[in-house]
């Protein structure tokens, strides 16, 4: 029909007005037209000065030339620039990853956990968790706040503040839960029990270390890396900051330690552990310890 000539002018009526006349799109008719298979897509755009299979050769050349080990394509590409081979960066690397020729990189951490997932016990006294946070007084600046929570329960077995964050402070809430669960300070008295801590230095100390041990404590430190191996005393953290840290203002060490331990007691008696049915941590000991409950709902006050 486009070649058909008009009456009129005496011309052919041509593809675009036929194209128009009919609501068909040129591109259809010269696709149909097209002999032979369709094209394979490809990269678009011009080739370069040399092919795939020849860039790849030549970056092989350059890579064994080189006496650094670990060059990445960024490198590469610069050097084929110097050689008078000009591409560009995006398919140097490319066709370096098509083949294996990049350079070797740190793939991040791996997926798998140095630990089961399981840091609860079932019964109290078999492991207990140790951690240190932070607050400020009004008067006295900056504090430093231990605690000692029970693995099985959740409870507080110790709670402590100072001004100094050192080792002997750090043992004071560990000193707290062994007098009042074991009867006594004194050597092997708390045998059978393990202390998870992590890998700071107060906790690491020769000083820290040797007083458990005499106590008959082992030590149990979390794996590096991995806070959650000592997630009972983080999630009791959080609870201590949210509802006590972060709400209260205090004028000094001492003001704030004498309310850590009433709020010690009160969470003790109060709070309620959802994998125990929801019952509070002096609940599921007493019955687990057959003991009564006020004599585990009092924390000693330090030193």
């Amino acid at each position: 029909m486009s070649r058909t000539i008009s009456p009129s002018t005496g011309r052919p009526y041509g593809l675009g007005r036929v194209a128009r006349t009919w609501h068909v799109s040129r591109a259809t008719v010269y696709r149909h037209r097209a002999v032979g298979p369709a094209p394979m897509p490809g990269r678009r755009g011009p080739i370069g000065p040399c092919s795939d299979g020849e860039l790849v050769e030549h970056i092989r050349q350059q890579i064994l030339v080189s006496r650094f080990h670990g060059e990445g394509y960024r490198k590469i590409w610069a050097r084929l620039q110097h050689a008078g081979i000009r591409t560009s960066p995006r398919r140097v690397r490319r066709l370096m990853g098509a083949h294996g020729l990049l350079a070797p990189h740190r793939v991040g951490r791996p997926r798998t956990r140095a630990h089961d997932g399981t840091i609860v016990t079932e019964t109290v006294n078999v492991m207990w968790g140790t951690d240190m946070t932070e607050t400020i007084t009004a008067a006295e600046g900056v504090a430093r706040v231990f605690i000692a929570v029970d693995h099985a329960n959740s409870e507080v077995v110790g709670i402590h503040a100072s001004k100094s964050g050192n080792r002997f402070e750090a043992l004071e809430p560990v000193r707290q839960g062994v007098l009042r669960h074991f009867g006594a300070i004194g050597p092997g008295v708390a045998a059978g029990l393990k202390l998870r801590h992590d890998h700071g230095s107060n906790y690491m100390s020769g000083d820290f270390q040797a007083e458990i041990k005499c106590l008959g404590i082992t030590s149990s430190p979390s794996f590096v890396r991995e806070p959650e191996g000592n997630g009972v005393a983080e999630r009791f953290i959080r609870t201590l900051k949210e509802n006590f840290l972060w709400v209260h203002t205090f004028n000094t060490i001492e003001e704030l330690r004498r309310a850590l331990v009433e709020f010690a007691r009160h969470y003790n008696e109060t709070w309620l552990v959802a994998r125990h049915g929801h019952r509070t941590p002096a609940q599921v000991r007493a019955e687990q310890l057959r003991v009564d409950r006020p004599s585990v709902a009092e924390l000693p006050l330090a030193a």
